[in-house]
């Protein structure tokens, strides 16, 4: 069973594209992923422009780099959430865009210093962990709640095939933006105006009494704020299943993007050439979001995420018996469409669980949990499969997979019949 409320009326994405609001938040979502990942492969292609300080090789310099990009992650993921529920939904997505702008800017004309570049890494990084819950809380004051299916899946599909796009298009934009815009400045720009553009964008929704509402609440109290988060989440296991069956997803996928290396050059291909498979991976979530967002009203009753963690595990329990390249982007393309059915009805069912006052706090903290649980299987999985081999951990997967599909079916049918 798939617990969410059925749709009264559904026209999929069409009814969303006569959405305004909805339009202009979902192009500053495009926008401003697109300038996340762009500044990922900008951040790396700078680094030759940066003398390494004394003591600090090139490599461990890479290293630290990564470190001020994702720690913020870390320590500000549920914070984001509270600073969102404290204050306008459109006051957070603007302000972090045009903030991220400015930290463009002042990259592009401060001195070539590596300490300047970690600074501004981590308050770009930083800026995008406010952005992301405040883009989940605001899709249900936009969106009504029979068109939340079709918003997250469109949400998904975007994220995924930003993903996709911007590592794909970086390196040319960039190359492009040094040859013509200039090259002290140019790459650093093009991205700025990334950010600043998804801010236009976001400046023209209206957000009505909502706002209204948020900037009476507007003294922060971060460490009760984030007792109560994560006492609702302890009294509502609905949304705390969900959110379980999230991490695990994104879990997967961060161990297949280390495994993906290996397999790169098992099918004969360049390492750096492991973009391929999780291309695929991408196009299949896109494709599975297409389908829920169209027809995902009539597929209420199936038990989509069940379905979705059992595709997911056939697909990585027959992947190392396949020797052909396109099968093997085949495969990766279902997996994708597997991990659309868990990801995007989930998505939905914390939506229409959480009630408006506490979206910053739960969509803070469930990125919080999903952004410290990637690095467990970042960090392990490479050592396992050189322990273990490819084969093995890649059928280990498949039934972890399979096991924590199934116990979440239960344990959700389990919970609903204690709710009913």
């Amino acid at each position: 069973m798939f617990p969410t409320e059925p749709a009264a009326v559904n026209n999929g994405f069409g009814s969303l594209l006569k959405n305004r609001g909805f339009m202009l938040l979902w192009i500053g979502q495009l926008l401003s992923q697109l300038g996340d990942k762009v500044f990922f492969v900008l951040m790396v292609a700078l680094l030759e422009n940066y003398p390494p300080p004394p003591g600090l090789a090139e490599n461990s310099m890479y290293s630290t780099l990564m470190l001020a990009f994702t720690l913020p992650a870390i320590l500000f993921g549920s914070a984001g959430g509270i600073f969102v529920d404290r204050f306008s939904k459109k006051f957070v997505l603007v302000g972090s865009n045009y903030i991220q702008t400015l930290l463009m800017l002042l990259l592009a004309f401060l001195p070539r210093n590596f300490s300047i570049l970690l600074i501004m890494t981590f308050g770009v990084s930083t800026m995008a962990q406010l952005f992301a819950p405040a883009e989940q809380a605001a899709i249900p004051i936009l969106v009504r709640k029979e068109n939340f299916m079709a918003a997250n899946a469109l949400y998904s599909s975007t994220m995924m095939g930003a993903l996709i796009l911007g590592f794909a298009i970086g390196e040319p934009i960039l190359s492009w933006a040094k040859t013509w815009l200039g090259g002290g400045y140019g790459q650093e720009l093009i991205v700025g105006i990334l950010y600043f553009l998804s801010g236009l964008a976001v400046q023209f929704v209206n957000f009505k009494s909502q706002d209204k509402l948020e900037e009476q609440r507007i003294i922060i109290h971060p460490w009760a704020d984030f007792k109560e988060g994560l006492r609702y989440l302890k009294k509502n296991r609905l949304i705390l299943n969900a959110m379980l069956q999230l991490t695990t997803l994104y879990c997967v996928f961060a161990a297949l993007t280390v495994l993906t290396i290996r397999l790169a050059a098992d099918f004969g291909l360049k390492e750096k050439q492991f973009g391929f498979f999780l291309a695929a991976a991408g196009v299949g979530m896109v494709l599975g979001a297409g389908i829920l967002g169209h027809w995902g009203n009539k597929c209420h009753h199936k038990p989509l995420p069940l379905i979705g963690f059992l595709m997911m595990a056939l697909v990585l329990g027959v992947f190392t018996f396949t020797h052909s390249l396109l099968l093997a982007l085949g495969l990766c393309a279902l997996l994708g469409v597997g991990a659309a059915l868990i990801g995007v009805p989930m998505q939905t069912l914390i939506q229409q669980q959480t009630p408006p006052t506490m979206h910053g706090k739960v969509f803070g903290f469930q990125n919080h949990v999903v952004n410290i649980a990637l690095f467990a299987p970042l960090g392990i999985t490479g050592p396992l499969t050189d322990v273990l081999g490819l084969r093995t951990v890649l059928v280990a997967m498949s039934i972890i997979v399979a096991v924590v599909g199934v116990w979440a079916w239960h344990n959700t049918h389990r919970v609903l019949q204690d709710v009913i």
